[in-house]
């Protein structure tokens, strides 16, 4: 969580244990980019697409800025999500070592449609939510070395 208001803290909490079906207590911290809002990280565990489920719960709050990371697991691929207001949900697989993935199929679509190089650039950005990036990544270096909550899903 990059950006949630004091008075949605309690709140996140609460969707949060919904999704993972267990008690949640973040340690949040004075996120510096956004007066009056608040940051907490957190490492959670749980079935291949319960990042799906977690965004899906922290999405209905739109003045929020988060990411949810599912990293690869036997026979599922790593997915990233980011959500910033005004844009909503940016959705990518991402490789083993955190990169971001462009199928194949999609760079096809994107030479066959984009009428100039400028085009295709502009395209490629979205493909990757070069602007998710540029919004989140101050938000990102204002957590360095914040404290790490781990959630487990009840199964």
């Amino acid at each position: 969580m990059h950006s949630c208001p004091k008075a949605l803290c309690q709140h996140v909490e609460w969707a949060l244990e919904r999704v993972v079906g267990a008690p949640v207590s973040l340690s949040w911290a004075d996120q510096p980019m956004a007066h009056g809002a608040y940051r907490a990280e957190v490492a959670w565990t749980g079935a291949p697409g319960t990042g799906a489920k977690l965004v899906a719960a922290l999405k209905q709050w739109p003045m929020l800025r988060f990411e949810v990371t599912e990293e690869a697991s036997h026979g599922n691929d790593g997915e990233r999500m980011s959500y910033v207001p005004g844009r909503g949900v940016h959705r990518s697989p991402v490789s083993a070592n955190g990169d971001l993935v462009i199928s194949e199929q999609q760079l096809r679509h994107l030479a066959a449609t984009a009428g100039s190089v400028e085009a295709f650039r502009h395209g490629v950005d979205t493909l990757l939510g070069a602007a998710w990036d540029e919004d989140l990544e101050a938000y990102r270096h204002a957590g360095d070395a914040a404290p790490v909550t781990w959630l487990h899903q009840v199964v």
